[in-house]
C-alpha cells in the first residue's frame, strides 16, 4: 500500500467529462497524486462538462473563497419539454407545443432574468431541508417548498435560436442553477423547457482553456499531474490580491 503524500498543495484546473460526478473527479485526482486532502470548488452535475477546480493540500483553505466567485456557462435548452430535474437527466413530466414561440419571444424572455432576482432551487439539488438533501426527498417522490434565493445574471448572450433548441451563454453569481434558469424561461414562454447541455467555461479569473482533461488526469504520470498544479501564490496573483 502506497504511503499518502501530504507535502503537495495547489489548485488543479480540470476539464470534467460528461457522465461523471465531481466526486468521481476528486477520487481520480487522489489516486493520480497519491494524496487524500483534495476538494472541489463548485459541483458540476454528471451531465455537465467543463471547468472543475480542485484544491489540494494547504490550498483547501481557499475552497470557500474560490467557490464564491462568479461563473460563466455555455448551455443548450430544449423548449416544449419539462423534466422533474429540469435537465436531460430527469423524467419528462410535461410536453407542450412550441408552434407559437418566436425567436423574438425567446430573446424577450431572457431579458426577464437579467440583473438581480430570486431563484427557487430545483428539487433535485444538494440543498438541505431539515438536514436532508433535496435530491434524496425527490427520489422518494416528495416535493417540498423551497425558499427563493438571491442570484444575479451579470451578462448573457442568446447565441442560437433554432426552435425548439436555444443555445446561450450566461455569466452568473454563485449558487445559480442554470437548469432552473432554462426552466423559468420556458415558463415565461408558456411551453416549458429543460437543459440539454451545460459547460462551465470560467470560474472567477480561471478559464477552462488549458485545463487538464480528466482523461489525462487518469493516465498521466504523477509528476506530470503535479506540474499542472497552480501554487497558492500563483492563485493569489491571478486573483489580484498580491
Amino acid at each position: 500500500m502506497k504511503v499518502q503524500d501530504s507535502s503537495i498543495s495547489g489548485v488543479l484546473l480540470i476539464d470534467k467529462a460528461q457522465d461523471m460526478t465531481s466526486h468521481d473527479v476528486v477520487a481520480i485526482a487522489r489516486r493520480a497524486l497519491n494524496t487524500k486532502k483534495i476538494g472541489h470548488c463548485g459541483t458540476l452535475d454528471p451531465m455537465a462538462t467543463g471547468l472543475l477546480m480542485l484544491v489540494v493540500g494547504k490550498a483547501t483553505k481557499l475552497q470557500d473563497l474560490l467557490m464564491c466567485e462568479d461563473k460563466v456557462y455555455e448551455a443548450t435548452m430544449l423548449l416544449g419539454v419539462e423534466t422533474d430535474s429540469q435537465d436531460a437527466e430527469g423524467d419528462v413530466v410535461a410536453t407542450r407545443p412550441t408552434d407559437g414561440v418566436t425567436p423574438e419571444a425567446v430573446r424577450e424572455a431572457f431579458t426577464r432574468f437579467a440583473g438581480a432576482f430570486e431563484q427557487v432551487p430545483p428539487m433535485v439539488s444538494a440543498i438541505k431541508k431539515n438536514g436532508v438533501p433535496l435530491y434524496k426527498l425527490a427520489r422518494k417522490g416528495q416535493v417540498v417548498e423551497r425558499e427563493p434565493r438571491p442570484v444575479k445574471v451579470l451578462d448573457y448572450e442568446v447565441r442560437r435560436v433554432e426552435l425548439p433548441e436555444v443555445d446561450f451563454t450566461v455569466h452568473c453569481s454563485k449558487g445559480f442553477y442554470v437548469r432552473t434558469y432554462a426552466h423559468d424561461i420556458g415558463q415565461v414562454l408558456g411551453c416549458g423547457a429543460h437543459l440539454t447541455a451545460l459547460r462551465r467555461v470560467r470560474s472567477g479569473h480561471f478559464s477552462v482553456d488549458g485545463a487538464m482533461p480528466v482523461e489525462f488526469l487518469k493516465s498521466a504520470p504523477r509528476e506530470e499531474v503535479v506540474k499542472g498544479l497552480l501554487s497558492i501564490e500563483q492563485i493569489a496573483a491571478m486573483r489580484g490580491v498580491l
